[in-house]
């Protein structure tokens, strides 16, 4: 698990979705405590060690490093949702320039599809704090993404693969969203294509193919 980790901040720095304060986190089966890289730790450099084990207060388990400041995204979303398991906290060009320009991310390529509504959370600020944590989890609901106003975003999956590839369709989204606006008015797909290709798209193989494909730059 912790190796899975490492490669998904490693895979999500080397993409640009990740820079130098962003997270990701796994909850541990069986227990109360949550996998996730360690404050300190150097986005671009990961190892196993810079991996931590916390509980739902962000309190080191069995180690002094402590987690990012803003652990209690993590914690507060898995409060409310026993059906997350892995949570990425990351800080996206694109769908962060569409947010400061006050555009939301739309469903205008195939891949977002999968993602459902794009939730936003409006205060521009640290999520360090539990209250904080628990607005933006009432802000993603039963959602899968939640854009963070001039901030970032985070993504949510019943494992570490689907938030990993959530977070990746989430920017490519928002990219092809921006290159298209500037050409005119943008065509977003209808409820009956996102159902249709939300259904065919949402499959672990194809997921995986998204994995393989950054796994094999690193």
């Amino acid at each position: 698990m912790k190796q899975q980790l490492v490669d998904a901040i490693s895979m999500l720095e080397r993409a640009g979705i990740i820079d130098f304060n962003g997270h990701v986190s796994v909850r541990v089966p069986g227990t109360a405590h949550v996998l996730i890289n360690s404050g300190a730790s150097v986005r671009s450099a990961m190892t196993v060690d810079d991996i931590i084990t916390i509980d739902m207060d962000g309190q080191p388990v069995g180690g002094a490093a402590v987690p990012p400041m803003e652990f209690h995204m993590h914690t507060e979303i898995y409060r409310v949702r026993p059906d997350v398991q892995a949570v990425v906290h990351a800080h996206p060009l694109w769908s962060t320039v569409l947010g400061m320009a006050g555009h939301r991310i739309r469903p205008v390529i195939m891949q977002a599809a999968v993602m459902g509504e794009v939730r936003h959370f409006e205060p521009i600020a640290s999520v360090n704090s539990k209250a904080l944590g628990e607005r933006l989890a009432a802000a993603l609901g039963d959602g899968k993404v939640v854009t963070l106003q001039s901030h970032g975003a985070v993504a949510v999956g019943a494992n570490l693969l689907e938030a990993f590839v959530l977070a990746v369709y989430l920017e490519e989204t928002a990219q092809r969203q921006y290159l298209a606006m500037q050409t005119g008015a943008v065509r977003e797909l209808s409820p009956d294509e996102i159902a249709v290709i939300g259904k065919n798209l949402w499959k672990p193989n194809l997921l995986q193919k998204v994995w393989d494909f950054h796994r094999a730059k690193l």
